[in-house]
């Protein structure tokens, strides 16, 4: 049997489910595309309660943090937060996390559903090495996405707390209807948008995590909110050029081939991984991660040859049609010598070859749609 989030109930009375990461889930509700347009250009709600959530505190927080990722725990101040990596000690990526940092000795890990139970365990032990205070938080908590352009405007009318104190990858407690939360300035879209923790909200008694849900969607009516399902969400994030974890990264990809170096610190003390990335470092990554975007007719799909010319020099991680550019994009792996922005290259499907060229990210213009639009 699949496992629940706290609003199963709501996924299964609107939406069309699937089992992903062991939970029965949304895939959509209207449907991909409009989910994926709202985002872009109004408000979406996503339940992403399936995603692990974690807490460390007390005197051996952040000295844990900084032992099991890459990024540099001690620069967060309390309210900040970011994006990090956790390696194994061959400098391959164990997952793609964000480390909240809600006080001194205070913090909060987000990791991958479908790692869920590989990080609480490998955690777990790393924690007790160091005495560190470490807790699962995973099925007491629920965890909701708000995103697009009207995101922060639908949760503002909730908060009595000035939500302009939460900037991207900020984070801060507050209260919605006296329902203890914690907001942050994060997401998995590319858009500007926060996501909700919703404390002392079991699956077994969701109620609090229901009423949060419901009043953001009754807030966000006014801007054409619309709740939507993973199908959405992975469009999304491959517009915005985001890795799917176990797709376009796993713990045979170094940071370095991911385009994922700025989340490394070599300069604070060790951490686990860290001899192996100043290697990588020191002699460059022959494969790179790469965006493609098809000329032609025809959708790309994961597993799909990359080729240059008739040789294949890489395979696809991820790709889709894209709502937003109404065009194939793809995401995957190739010598960095073809892995240069506008090079002509083909991805074969079923036996066609699409036209593609690579491109950068986000595939999207940048001015137009996501966190830094001018419009």
């Amino acid at each position: 049997m699949p496992l629940k989030t706290q609003l199963h109930q709501y996924h299964v009375d609107h939406g069309k489910t699937v089992e992903f990461a062991g939970f029965e889930m949304p895939m959509w509700y209207k449907g991909i595309l409009p989910e994926v347009l709202a985002v872009r250009n109004h408000v979406g709600i996503f339940d992403v309660s399936h995603m692990g959530r974690a807490t460390a505190q007390g005197p051996k927080a952040e000295e844990f943090l900084n032992f099991v990722t890459t990024n540099d725990v001690s620069s967060l101040k309390p309210g900040q937060a970011h994006y990090s990596l956790m390696c194994n000690e061959n400098g391959g990526i164990k997952d793609d996390i964000v480390v909240l940092r809600l006080d001194t000795a205070r913090f909060i890990v987000v990791f991958n559903a479908g790692n869920r139970k590989k990080d609480i365990d490998w955690l777990t032990t790393q924690a007790a090495r160091l005495s560190a205070d470490f807790r699962d938080v995973s099925d007491e908590t629920a965890l909701i996405s708000l995103q697009g352009p009207k995101a922060r405007a639908t949760l503002q009318k909730l908060l009595k707390a000035d939500l302009s104190r939460v900037p991207r990858f900020g984070c801060m407690q507050t209260d919605i209807d006296s329902i203890s939360c914690v907001v942050s300035g994060t997401g998995y879209t590319g858009e500007d948008g926060c996501e909700i923790l919703v404390w002392d909200s079991p699956v077994a008694n969701p109620e609090r995590a229901e009423r949060v849900w419901n009043m953001l969607l009754a807030s966000g009516r006014e801007f054409g909110i619309s709740p939507c399902g993973l199908g959405s969400r992975d469009v999304l994030r491959l517009e915005a050029g985001m890795c799917l974890y176990g797709n376009d990264i796993d713990e045979t990809i170094s940071p370095y081939e991911a385009r994922l170096g700025f989340t490394v610190k070599l300069t604070k003390a060790g951490f686990i991984g860290k001899k192996a990335l100043e290697t990588h470092k020191a002699e460059g990554a022959k494969r790179l991660r790469i965006g493609l975007k098809v000329r032609t007719q025809g959708i790309p799909r994961p597993g799909s040859e990359i080729v240059k010319d008739t040789e294949a020099i890489g395979k696809l991680t991820s790709g889709t049609l894209s709502p937003t550019l109404n065009c194939g994009i793809g995401m995957g792996y190739i010598p960095r010598e073809y892995a240069t922005e506008g090079e002509v290259l083909g991805i074969m499907v079923r036996g066609k070859r699409l036209d593609s060229v690579v491109a950068k990210f986000p595939f999207y213009e940048t001015d137009k749609y996501g966190w830094q639009r001018k419009t």
